[in-house]
Order: structure tokens, then sequence, then C-alpha cells
């Protein structure tokens, strides 16, 4: 089966040494790679095409007449010239051009696709061609001429990702992160008509819009438009190849939002989505006081005194976004946190928003959600087909505390964090089956992983049983003749006998502590799996008919007595593993074990990795069904009768007369409060530690770093000096 996970960090392991050793900068080499897997994917969708359209092709003489590219029309990919095609440009003669050739190709898939004309990169020939041999060569492994499903445009996402952490392309700005993209996805739930990015960036939003329609089993080209603009000649290009290569279709155009409208999408979209350029000071008001899309009375925030321009732009592109939606349109963007408290000319434009009840939620996001800025930011959405229970309503959502740490610098959230988020707005929204639907799921899960707990116990048994009987043989024959008993010196008045008997006491005592620890792990063990198969037994019967809440909470409530034991067997299984680990240490260090025929040093070893692996196994199992099992906890605890409630510290349905009280901040911290704090669970500790770790790490690296200048400026001052 294929790790596309592993793949995708290996592909980029390998493309990034290569650069690393060449005269580029990640600027100058993150589009040319970008069209490397742009035409490796073509190639593979073609291929694929073509050999369906050939089944179809009629005959004569025995002879199938040729493809032309009419055979590819509605088809879900480009026609591609033979000089286009990837295994064209791998086969080359050895003394070809191959950067000329790739430029080749990629004039030649414009020529044919009117979406990509002038868009794909050809800047190959001031590649080495060593460097370019070796990445066309890095993008055709195995997996990868054989791949099927989205794995390109999943590789292509993750290239773009790692660009954006690395700094390439303008500052990261082209890519919004996919927890946030999913966010917006999700709570907006874009699955039908016209669908504007008016910042599309790299055009991430089309994408997850096109994975939830399919992920519904429907087609995202049939149902929607995709109309993106970009004020970057680069970032439109990014966009483009990124549709192109998830098979998706729009029309994105150049230009600068702030001035150039798309008059024929104003109020017509049934979505806005964006991740606007946040706090931007420079636009010219008059060239904007007359446009239609500032549809309230202030129109404009504010001019500043000193450079006579609009002093913030973000409630200019708050007002774009109302403006293009319809009757019934849905939004959601990103916005500097700063917006929803702002004061002044901001303040009277979001009184007038707030008046139109169009602002339908909120959420706060923590800091490090972006590659490039550390800042927090915040989620708007717009609903202005909002059904009458909800006029005047607001739903507040403080989301900071909410996150899963993936580098010091680097936060998102979790596919089960995002689900958690997305069953609040399912409640606030009175869709009480969809919550219920996904507590089913989480609940179906905790017990599948529950499933494979006794098997990976049970693995444990003969690499401890194996190496337990290998340490005991080997303490049954220490005696007098130890080769250390000649060697050792004398030590605080002990003779070498005594260090050497206290050192066999010592190993003979962790021998016993291992055997023990074994005992109590294997008898908590036989009784755990007793009492699990009797659950899982008693599961099998109910799982169908756990689509009420009531019959949910007991079945969480069944599981709940397992908790304890399998934490508790969690450590059991961590300890054996180092005191086994000790013990071996204490015969090849203190014993000298490894000069000893009685040692199988081979065999210990054997047994020793195999117990990592079943340790590791065994604590996975465990800690994947406690993490399931905690997410179902996560949403009873806050929402026990599986309807909406304010939870302190979370989330809060707010009235227009509240927000009105509170100076018309649309800041979800105002409002929800300060969460109560429970006990802080294993997985809890394990988290912060791995949070400590990984600054410490980052820290350590800086000071590395932070040396290495100090000392170079250091012997530079002192050459100087010298001169």
């Amino acid at each position: 089966m294929l790790n596309i996970s592993q793949l995708e960090s290996s592909l980029w392991e390998a493309a990034d040494q290569l650069r690393a050793n060449s005269k580029l900068n990640a600027n100058e080499y993150s589009m040319p790679v970008l069209g490397l897997i742009f035409l490796r994917h073509a190639t593979n969708r073609f291929n694929a095409v073509k050999a369906e359209i050939e089944k179809g092709l009629s005959s004569r003489g025995g002879k199938k007449r040729p493809i032309t590219k009419d055979d590819f029309k509605g088809k879900s990919a480009i026609f591609l010239p033979v000089e286009a095609q990837y295994d064209r440009i791998l086969n080359l003669a050895e003394n070809a051009d191959i950067g000329k050739a790739i430029n080749a190709a990629m004039k030649a898939i414009e020529d044919e696709t009117q979406m990509l004309q002038g868009v794909l990169p050809k800047e190959y020939t001031s590649f080495e061609q060593d460097l370019l041999y070796n990445l066309v060569r890095i993008f055709d492994r195995e997996e990868l001429r054989t791949a099927t499903g989205d794995v390109f445009g999943r590789i292509y996402e993750y290239f773009l990702n790692k660009f954006a952490m690395s700094g390439a392309q303008e500052g990261g700005e082209f890519f919004t992160p996919p927890s946030l993209v999913r966010t917006i996805v999700n709570m907006i739930e874009p699955d039908r008509g016209n669908v504007l990015d008016p910042a599309c960036g790299s055009a991430g939003m089309f994408v997850q819009t096109g994975h939830f329609v399919e992920n519904r089993g429907e087609d995202a080209a049939a149902k929607i438009t995709f109309y993106g603009q970009e004020k970057s000649d680069t970032n439109t290009r990014l966009a483009r190849m990124n549709l192109a290569v998830h098979g998706l279709e729009g029309i994105i155009r150049q230009g600068n939002t702030f001035y150039d409208r798309w008059e024929g999408l104003l109020g017509q979209c049934d979505f806005v989505m964006s991740n606007p350029p946040f706090n931007v000071d420079g636009v010219s008001p008059e060239k904007v006081k007359t446009d239609s899309r500032l549809f309230t009375e202030k129109k404009i925030p504010g001019i500043a005194a000193k450079t006579k321009a609009v002093s913030n732009a973000n409630y200019l592109w708050i007002q774009y976004f109302y403006s293009y939606l319809n009757e019934r349109g849905r939004a959601g963007f990103v916005m500097a946190s700063s917006a929803s408290d702002a004061g002044h000319g901001e303040k009277e434009i979001r009184e007038e928003l707030i008046a139109t009840q169009a602002v339908d939620m909120i959420i706060s996001i923590g800091t490090n959600f972006f590659y490039t800025k550390s800042l927090p930011c915040t989620l708007w959405f717009f609903d202005k087909g909002k059904p009458a229970e909800r006029q005047n309503k607001v739903l507040m959502i403080d989301a900071r505390n909410v996150y899963r740490v993936v580098t010091r610098k680097i936060r998102d959230f979790s596919e089960e964090q995002l689900q958690n988020i997305t069953a609040i707005a399912w409640l606030y929204r009175g869709q009480q089956e969809r919550y219920l639907g996904l507590v089913q799921e989480y609940l179906n899960k905790t017990h599948q992983e529950a499933a494979t707990i006794e098997g990976a116990l049970t693995q444990l048994e003969s690499p401890l049983a194996k190496l337990t009987q290998l340490l005991q043989n080997f303490s049954d024959r220490l005696g007098a003749s130890l080769p250390l008993l000649k060697d050792l010196p004398e030590v605080e008045g002990l003779v070498a006998e005594d260090i050497a008997n206290q050192n066999i006491e010592t190993f003979r005592a962790t021998l016993s502590e291992l055997e023990a620890g074994i005992q109590e792990f294997t008898a908590a063990r036989d009784v755990l799996i007793g009492e699990l198969q009797v659950h899982l037994a008693w599961f099998a019967t109910e799982a169908e008919s756990l689509s009420t809440n009531e019959a949910q909470k007991e079945c969480a409530a069944r599981f709940a007595q397992f908790i304890h034991q399998l934490k508790t067997l969690q450590k059991q299984i961590n300890e054996v593993h180092k005191i086994g680990t000790r013990a071996v240490e204490l015969a090849e260090k203190k014993l000298d074990a490894r000069k000893q025929e009685t040692w199988d040093a081979k065999e210990i070893k054997k047994q020793r990795d195999a117990l990592d692996i079943v340790r590791d196994e065994a604590v996975f199992a465990i800690k994947s069904t406690l993490y399931v099992k905690a997410q179902v906890t996560w949403l009873q605890s806050r929402f026990p009768e599986a309807v909406f409630v304010d939870v302190p510290g979370l989330c809060k349905v707010v009235t227009r007369d509240e927000i009105t009280q509170q100076d018309s901040s649309l800041t979800p911290g105002r409002y929800v409060g300060v969460t109560v704090l429970d006990g802080e669970d294993e997985h809890d500790v394990e988290e912060r530690m791995r949070e400590i770790h990984l600054e410490l790490a980052s820290l350590n690296e800086e000071a590395v770093e932070l040396a290495e200048t100090i000392q170079a400026n250091f012997n530079e001052l002192f050459e100087g000096e010298l001169i």
C-alpha cells in the first residue's frame, strides 16, 4: 500500500538536497519543480484516459484510427503532444539539451490548453544539466508512474506547503495553510454554483472545495464554476497549474482586486472564500470611493493624514466579500484579529455589517498557523440566507487553545480537532443528526482500534520471554571466573571481587524486577483482554443502533471502564521495556558480558529489536484507542444533550444586543469567557512535553547558528586587525 506521507517527504528531501548542492535559491527553484510535478501528473492522466479512449475507437482494416485532441474533450485529462510527454523527456539522448526539451514540452501543453496559456514555467535552460536529469528521475519513481487518485494533487500541495515554509514565492503569501482552508470549506460547505476567491493565491480554496464535493460522491467540475483573481503573475500561474493538476477547471485572471471589479459576479456568487492580504495601507481612496462593492454608508474606513491613502484596507475586503454574494450566499474568509475590534470608521462599517444580519460565525485562531507569520487571525463567516431562528444571532468560537504542534513555529488542526470545531457549527445550525453521526463514527473507530489491542499485547509475550530467558541463563552461569575480577581496581576499600559481587547483585535484582514486572503486566493484560472481549462482543450487536444520544452516552460510559486499565497497561509496558534495557546494559557495562561465552550478543540484540518493535505497536494501539475515545469525551462533556449550549472558554451564541453592549466587537474572547481547566491526562502531558522538546531543539539550533555567526564575525575582526 502506498504511504503517501512517506513518499511526499522523501521526494522533498531528494529534490531539496539537489537544490542545496546547486547555485539556485528557493525562489528560482520552486516554480520549475512544481512544473515537473505537473508534467509527470499530466502524463499519468493522459496515459490513463488514452487507454480508455483506445478501447472505444472504431477500427478500419484491422487498424484503429489515431487519437486526436477532440477525443479528450470532457475527459479528466489534458491532451499531450508527443514532445510534452514525460517519458519523452526521461529517455532523451545523453547529449540532448534537457532544459530546452522541457521548455518545449511546456510550450506544447500551453498551445493545446487554453487555461494554461502563458502559465507553465519555461526557465529550465538556466538549470544545470545534471540537476535537471536528476530531478526528472526523482519524479519518475515507480510509485509515481503507477499512482492513481489524487496522489499528485497531494504531492503538489505538499511542495507548495514546503516552499511556503522555506520562504519561497513572495514570502509564502500564495499559500493558505490547509487547516484554515478546510475550516472555511467545512463551515460554508460550497457545493454548487459560482465560487469566488478574489485573492486566490495558489487556488487552495478551490482545491479543498473540489475535495469537499468529491467526498460527497459528486463531480466538482459539473457542479461548480470557480472564479479567481490574483494581483501577482506568479500566483496566477500557480493557481491555474494547481487547478489543472487536480483535474479542476476555472477562470483565473490577473488583477488588483482593490481596483479591478468582477462586474458580472456582483451579487451573483453562491460562495465567496478568501485569505486576503492583511492591513494593506496604500489603497487610493480616489480610485475606490465610487466602487459599487462598498455598500455601507461609511464605505472607506479611514484615510491616513500623512499618505492620503486608505489607512487600513481590511474593511474594503470585507465589503467586497459581502457584495459579491447573492441573496442566499455564504462567505468565509481569513482576517487580521485586529479587525474584530477596530475603532473609528472601521467600527462604523462593522456596525452596518452586523445590522445586515449576515454575520453568522466568528472563529478566533491562535498563533503560528501561518508559515511566515506568527500572529493570530480570525475567520469570519457570512450567511445571507440565515433562517429566522438564527436572525440577530452570531456564533462565537474561541479556538485559540485548539491546535496541534507541528514544529516550534508551526501549528495546525488535527483531523479530529477540525471535525470537532465543525460539529459546533452543526449544533448551532440545529443539525443534530450530523453531530450524532460524528460521535457514532468516533465510537466505531474507538472499538476498531480497541480490537487491535489484544493482538498487539500478545505479541509482547515472545520477545519478553526469550530475552528474559537469555538474561537468566547468563545470570545462572555467573561465577568467580569473571574476567573483570582481575582487572577492576580497588575502590574505597573494596577489592575487585567485592565490586564484581555488587554488580552481580545489582544485575540479578534488576532481573528479578523484570520478571516481577512481566508477571504484573501479564496478569493485568489477561484481565483486560477478557473484559474487553466481552465488551467488543456487546458492541458488535449494538453498533448499528447507536444513533441516539442516549445510546451513544451509554456506549461511551461502558467503554470508560477500560481507560484506567489501558493507561496502566501502557505504563507497565514502558516500565518492563525500560527494566529489560537496563538489565542488558548492566550485563554489558558492569559484568563485561560481551567477553563471555555465556552471553549470546547476537540473539539478545535480535530479541531487543523485536521487543522495541512490538512495544511501539502495543503502545500505539493503546494510544490510538484512547485518542479516539477522547474525542467522544470532548464532545459529550461539552454538549451532553447533543444540542448547542454555551461552553465557557470555547463557544457562545450572542445576540445583536450583546454585541452592541460590547462596543460592536466581534472578538470571540470577549463573549465566551475563560475555559474551566479539566485535570490533565497523560496525553495532555505528553503533548506538552513534545512542545517543550521541540522548542528546546529549535532554540539549540538557533544557539549553534548564533555561535557560528559570532565566531565568523570575530574571525573577520581579528583578521582585519592583523592586516
